[in-house]
């Protein structure tokens, strides 16, 4: 299948080809959100071939140089080279890139704000006084769109001002679209821009981790052959823990969050596991509400 586009209520644009799924809203002048939309269509049409075509470099782990032509799949390199101390491939990346790569339409004269998610990583654009809120979903397992009647409430929200260095956000956990080496329900990351979050998100999540008989593993090219992780074990299931192993889990992610912000590759980042938090910031500073 080809690559798809459609709009949604209040004109959102919905992109989608493979694994590709954006949705895209642009506040401002008319003429210039609609020429942004079909430039940002236009562009996202050849997306998916380029990272075919690199597809065996960007599942290897980063090393010293960057072996990837694609501007997209530079950015995610890039965005992967400060851990590859440890391992990680650009794969970690790949969402909050493409995000940025079509947000990159919409940055132009007449554009007040604009947001790309894919996935739930996005990629922002705020004009001077602009804002914009996120919600926050904690935990996949309790995600169920169209079961009520009722308006989806999210678990938080946080507001990303113009004034804040923060155009990226992305979330990781064990539940969510890619593997994870940890037990983190999430971790939602806010950086520079949305492929610095992916990747950020990614190492945080898989630092949030501890030793416990009752967590299942397995490695991740027999849970899908073709993953980037090799036979690295990945978490599948993590059934209730004491609060104290959680606890111990939490800080050791915390710790990792902590040393990443520190080191300016984030902004801040919240952790959540087994309904339990911990955050890089104070609730008001991360302007959560509960």
């Amino acid at each position: 299948m080809g690559p798809s586009r459609s709009t949604l209520p209040s004109g959102r644009q919905h992109f989608q080809h493979g694994p590709i799924d954006l949705v895209i809203a642009a506040e401002g002048d008319a003429d210039a959100v609609q020429a942004a939309h079909d430039a940002a269509w236009l562009r996202f049409a050849k997306v998916l071939a380029e990272l075919v075509a690199e597809l065996p470099l960007l599942r290897a782990p980063v090393g010293a140089g960057c072996p990837v032509q694609g501007p997209v799949a530079c950015r995610m390199w890039q965005a992967c080279a400060p851990y590859r101390s440890g391992f990680i491939t650009p794969m970690a990346a790949v969402a909050g890139a493409v995000a940025q790569e079509i947000l990159a339409h919409y940055t132009g004269a007449g554009i007040a704000r604009a947001w790309v998610n894919n996935g739930g990583d996005i990629a922002i654009h705020l004009t001077a006084g602009q804002q914009v809120r996120v919600g926050l979903w904690a935990d996949l397992a309790r995600f169920r769109p169209g079961a009520s009647a009722h308006k989806l409430t999210t678990d938080a929200q946080f507001a990303i001002t113009a004034d804040r260095p923060v155009r990226g956000v992305a979330t990781s956990g064990w539940r969510g679209r890619s593997f994870s080496m940890g037990i983190a329900d999430s971790v939602t990351v806010l950086a520079r821009d949305a492929a610095a979050a992916d990747a950020a998100a990614t190492v945080i999540a898989n630092a949030v981790d501890v030793q416990d008989p009752r967590i299942a593993r397995r490695p991740a090219d027999q849970v899908k052959d073709d993953s980037d992780l090799g036979n690295r074990l990945v978490t599948v299931d993590v059934p209730p823990l004491p609060a104290m192993l959680v606890d111990r889990a939490l800080q050791a992610g915390l710790a990792r969050a902590q040393a990443l912000r520190a080191q300016g590759l984030i902004w801040h980042a919240a952790l959540v596991c087994q309904d339990r938090w911990r955050s890089t910031g104070e609730a008001l500073d991360l302007q959560l509400v509960q």
